[in-house]
């Protein structure tokens, strides 16, 4: 369960060298530095950069709306449209969350998850657009993504190793909540997944367990994304209750070659990669994304986190940005979540 009721980084190519016109004095003060948060309010943050321009998203409950910018230090003046509205009286008409857009083989795609008003049915559903640019032409309903069990699923996100498509979800073993695990399925085209899916993580470490929400206690896995560097791979996600300030992030290291549908080629860091920083004032980070800078030399985390302590899976959670770094065995430093103190130079 999550937000009241309580995301693989797709491998596509970017256009770092797109043309810009020269800023003015005023615009190059506002496009230098950046600071947290991006937007007063945001969860589920996901964004995508293509031809010279970032594209955000994020969870706005009844409908798929978009963000287009040149840089995100901008974001909260970027040029905003609303995609998509689902038609009343569906099972995918209510609790739209965590929409992800990726642009596979000439079409823009918009994954999120949704319900008919009751979170037992939440499911994961995909959008298509051929239009170059997502803020125009037609946005069509290709219908819901799912494997053959047909159960709760959400946070889909996709990826894409050695010409294969692969899904990534949140999903329940069974009917009932309890707990939610990671799977992962093969797809044959941007709608249908074509395996059988393979259970890759569940919450078994303390600081993945945090947060017991009403009856029975509920533990969870979510928010898978997909982060590669050079040859190694790896998955993060989110863990514990989002009610919790200690909602924080996981990593999985595939150690296989070729099989990510091996659950046995995956291995568990036993502890968090990414968590609430006190000190900084920041927390319950997660359900994060990456991206690179314009030029291909930076890579970024955006996540949502709350400024104070208690506030839970709500309205206060808000998008936030900062660089990461790589240890020397390729793995990635995320370092703690920054103040909102902080200012950082926005991505070149």
């Amino acid at each position: 369960m999550k937000r009241i009721y309580c995301t693989i980084f797709l491998l596509l190519p970017f256009l770092w060298h797109a043309e810009s016109q020269a800023p003015s004095s005023t615009q190059t003060i506002a496009t230098e530095q950046l600071s947290n948060p991006l937007l007063p309010s945001g969860a589920d943050p996901w964004t995508i950069y293509k031809d010279g321009f970032y594209y955000y998203t994020s969870t706005s409950g009844n409908r798929l709306e978009i963000r287009k910018t040149a840089n995100l230090a901008d974001l909260k003046s970027a040029e905003r449209k609303v995609i998509w509205r689902p038609p009343a009286g569906t099972n995918y008409s209510k609790e739209l969350w965590a929409p992800e857009l990726h642009f596979i083989k000439g079409k823009w795609y918009m994954y999120f998850a949704a319900d008919d008003g009751n979170n037992i049915n939440h499911r994961m559903y995909v959008v298509e657009n051929a239009s170059e640019d997502p803020m125009l032409g037609e946005w069509v309903f290709k219908g819901k993504v799912a494997d053959d069990t047909d159960r709760w699923a959400i946070d889909g996100t996709i990826f894409e190793h050695k010409n294969q498509l692969y899904m990534l979800w949140s999903g329940w073993e069974g009917d009932k909540n309890g707990q939610q695990n990671i799977y992962i399925a093969k797809m044959s085209d941007p709608w249908t997944i074509s395996s059988k899916r393979q259970l890759l993580s569940s919450p078994e470490l303390e600081w993945e367990k945090v947060g017991s929400f009403k009856d029975p206690y509920v533990s969870v896995n979510e928010g898978p994304q997909i982060l590669i560097n050079k040859s190694k791979i790896f998955l993060i996600y989110s863990a514990s209750g989002c009610w919790t300030d200690s909602y924080n992030l996981g990593m999985l290291t595939f150690n296989g070659k070729d099989d990510l549908l091996d659950a046995k080629a995956w291995t568990k860091n036993k502890t968090s990669v990414f968590g609430k920083s006190e000190q900084n004032g920041v927390y319950a980070p997660g359900h994060n994304s990456f991206f690179k800078s314009k030029d291909g030399k930076e890579d970024w985390i955006l996540y949502h986190a709350n400024d104070n302590p208690g506030q839970g899976c709500g309205n206060f959670r808000s998008p936030r940005a900062q660089r990461f770094t790589w240890n020397k065995d390729g793995s990635p430093n995320f370092g703690q979540p920054v103040s909102l103190k902080q200012k950082m130079h926005a991505p070149n």
